[in-house]
């Protein structure tokens, strides 16, 4: 059986992230890094909506936005004009970010294949790529070359060196932590308790910021999807594995130990199917690919289909389910309905705004159907009010890899924008 992640160690910033220095709260942080975020969220916003949407005087917003503007991150846009504003006279002015103030890449380790960006401080795309691999956990020398050689792929399509890169964010699943850069167990790696930010950092010389793939799902719906103008929202993707990020009051949600919202590890069934963590019960081990392949195998006697790609398995168990194959169709109902429980446990321990469902599994849309939401009802507390929001987000890799580099780019941030006196106390 899988041993369970350590806990109580001390947090040790590996080389190459910096000194770990403990979020701000709200109240804590400085008004120019609040007024980063709100500029960044909104894409361009004028100063006097900033001051309204902060609750704080004009003047504070003009001192804060001047001290953005010169240190390079935000610049001053001449706003759109609409219809009714056209006309003579000054034209307006907002505040948008600066998208050659930094560059960035992002990364997904995953068990089917690796994929990279590199975008501007604003998030635009500059280049893409994607490198295929063998299922399976891999060794971390195996890992460093995949990751090498990635790197070097996508940043001769950015027309770039590596050196030009401020931090690359970098998302495997499994459980991360974070501030030290440590991976404690993944699917993706045969070793545990690795270092990988460090490692990464020592052969690319380049800061590294890793985190949990499903964090970096979230982060890219903060940064650039649905989640840009809310402050509490849920995300759940469903693939290889099953994971969750949470967004609360505008910031990820890690957890005390920033080892949390590891929804696919909660137990629906005691002495249940067996997970890839090694324990039973596992809400993972009754939606995620391997699951629904392992349901297949057993209940339509595939024996032709072993050695198959997992892909192109469930591929054809979805082309049984829709052609009205009974028990195709209910391998996916029961999955739909494991997924309820997991939906309805996230509405009645959060209540969040939004929940989006997002991975490449969700254009198996058996797993969302009617009877889905309407078991999630049921089992929700029943408060009254209409069901909260679910979106239905389908994007490949390249959409974790958008998140890996809105972890870089808000790792970034986060250090240009540090109170002095905390970044002093940090070393």
């Amino acid at each position: 059986m899988a041993q369970e992640p350590p806990t109580g160690q001390e947090a040790v910033a590996p080389k190459g992230v910096g000194p770990l220095i403990p979020p701000l709260s709200e109240t804590q942080r400085p008004l120019r890094q609040q007024v980063f975020e709100r500029v960044r969220a909104a894409g361009l916003i004028p100063r006097v909506q900033l001051a309204r949407e902060l609750a704080v005087s004009p003047a504070s917003v003009t001192t804060a936005t001047g001290e953005l503007i010169e240190a390079g991150l935000i610049e001053e846009i001449a706003a759109p004009r609409d219809g009714e504003n056209s006309g003579r006279g000054r034209p307006a002015v907002a505040l948008g970010v600066r998208p050659g103030a930094h560059l960035v890449a992002g990364m997904k380790l995953s068990d089917r294949e690796h994929t990279a960006v590199v975008v501007d401080f604003a998030g635009n795309l500059i280049a893409d790529d994607v490198i295929s691999r063998r299922p399976g956990p891999m060794s971390i020398e195996e890992m460093m070359e995949a990751v090498d050689l990635l790197l070097g792929r996508v940043c001769t399509k950015a027309g770039l060196d590596r050196r030009a890169l401020s931090a690359i964010g970098m998302g495997v699943p499994g459980f991360v932590d974070v501030a030290e850069g440590r991976v404690m167990w993944s699917s993706v790696l045969a070793e545990r308790q690795v270092p990988l930010a460090q490692i990464v950092s020592d052969r690319l010389g380049v800061p590294i910021y890793v985190d949990n793939d499903a964090n970096l799902v979230a982060l890219a719906e903060l940064w650039f999807g649905a989640g840009r103008g809310l402050g509490d929202f849920a995300v759940v993707t469903i693939e290889h594995g099953v994971g969750m990020g949470f967004v609360m009051n505008h910031r990820i949600y890690r957890g005390a130990r920033r080892l949390g919202m590891e929804l696919g590890h909660t137990k629906v069934q005691l002495d249940g199917a067996l997970c890839r963590c090694g324990q039973r019960g596992c809400l993972e081990a009754y939606i995620a690919d391997y699951a629904l392949a392992r349901e297949a195998s057993t209940a339509l006697n595939w024996g032709h289909h072993e050695g198959q790609p997992l892909s192109v398995l469930l591929e054809s168990l979805y082309d049984h389910a829709k052609a009205g194959d009974a028990i195709a169709r209910s391998i996916f109902r029961r999955a739909g309905r494991y997924l309820a429980v997991g939906l309805a446990n996230v509405v009645n321990l959060f209540d969040p705004e939004l929940i989006i469902l997002s991975g490449e599994r969700m254009r198996y849309d058996y797993l969302y159907a009617a009877e889905t939401l309407a078991e999630m009802d049921s089992l929700a507390i029943r408060s009254g009010r209409p069901r909260l929001p679910i979106e239905i987000h389908a994007w490949g890799d390249l959409l974790w890899a958008h998140g890996a580099a809105a972890l870089a780019l808000s790792e970034v941030t986060e250090r240009l924008l540090l109170p002095p006196t905390r970044e002093m106390a940090a070393q």
